[in-house]
């Protein structure tokens, strides 16, 4: 989904985050996480988290820094005019489009705002994931999807990862931008706290009120989430219950691995906190640990505001399972006339 206002937006000269990153002087270290708001109160006592609270503006902040970034957690003034000047050429390719009267990546990607961030990653201190464990590797090696460089072969379904079949995008990889459809709702009731995803249209239920975990056998796409509330203005989200099968990280998000193979192993946990720093700003973190698929726990920092003004749209991804139809009877087209060429040579 494309929004008219994005080109003004990007426009900005300056991404006023939650903390005043602009004026770091300090290019490592990450300032602590505010605890000093006190947000309103819900009519039956908790913190009231409820709202839209849209990541959009994140959209080209990297998951992942460049190595030659280091352990820098901003972005020197160069780059940062860097990054200005290539979100504003992005955002202005929507307009291009329409005065050539045709539609195009400039129509459907969501251009974000710059910030000083090098990437979403706090942890480990390069802002890269983790070397992965063999394990990982070779659970790796044996995923499928579209979006692998090496593999354009399709024969049936189990070629295509979950997004390609649009049932999920996984966790965390939902919770990170992506191009297009990053709205977040959040829902509260008296025990209970929903959060809505535009995103594949799926909604996370979060128990707060100390329910029992599932048995181990019950696994599920987004995890099996139960919540507590740390201090007054600070949610805790523990995930695990993770079913394999999507990639822990997407390729949608910039600065992620670009194959979508990041495999889920059943000793996934995740530990996610959403702190409110203002009425209509909040921190939210995220702490991904699978022992079997990565070498070291790795923890990822946004910076969230409320938009009651972003509408989620429905998120209509296929008709009847069309595209992936599609992708295996063309490619066993082409494999078939590839075939046909070579046995035709004399």
């Amino acid at each position: 989904m494309r929004r008219l206002c994005l080109a003004l937006i990007v426009a900005a000269p300056l991404f006023a985050p939650v903390v005043a990153y602009a004026q770091q002087k300090d290019l490592v270290t990450v300032p602590p996480v505010p605890k000093t708001y006190h947000p309103r109160k819900t009519p039956w006592g908790e913190p009231d988290l409820r709202g839209t609270w849209p990541i959009d503006h994140l959209n080209f902040t990297p998951l992942q820094r460049t190595p030659a970034q280091g352990n820098r957690a901003f972005l020197t003034d160069e780059e940062y005019a860097a990054r200005s000047k290539q979100l504003t050429d992005r955002a202005g390719q929507y307009a291009d489009e329409e005065k050539k009267g045709k539609l195009g990546m400039g129509h459907w990607v969501e251009v974000g705002t710059p910030n000083r961030r090098t990437s979403l990653l706090i942890v480990p201190a390069n802002g890269q994931l983790p070397p992965q464990t063999p394990e990982g590797k070779r659970r790796g090696a044996l995923m499928r999807s579209s979006y692998r460089a090496d593999e354009k072969s399709y024969d049936w379904v189990t070629d295509f990862d979950t997004w390609d079949r649009c049932i999920t995008r996984g966790m965390p990889a939902s919770m990170f931008p992506f191009n297009y459809n990053n709205g977040i709702r959040l829902f509260q009731s008296p025990g209970v706290v929903a959060l809505q995803l535009e995103m594949v249209h799926e909604v996370r239920i979060i128990p707060t009120g100390g329910q029992a975990a599932l048995p181990a056998p019950m696994r599920n796409w987004l995890g099996e989430s139960r919540g507590h509330w740390e201090g007054d203005n600070t949610l805790v989200i523990e995930t695990d219950h993770l079913k394999p099968g999507p990639s822990a990280t997407h390729a949608g998000t910039w600065g992620s691995p670009r194959n979508n193979d990041t495999p889920i192993s059943d000793e996934a946990r995740i530990v996610e906190r959403i702190t409110m720093t203002g009425p209509d700003t909040a921190v939210y973190e995220v702490t991904y640990t699978d022992p079997v698929v990565f070498t070291a726990p790795w923890t990822a920092r946004l910076d969230w505001r409320r938009n009651e003004k972003y509408v989620l749209y429905e998120y209509a991804c296929h008709e009847a399972d069309v595209q992936i139809a599609g992708l295996i009877t063309s490619s066993r087209a082409q494999r078939a006339q590839e075939a046909a060429k070579v046995q035709a040579k004399p």
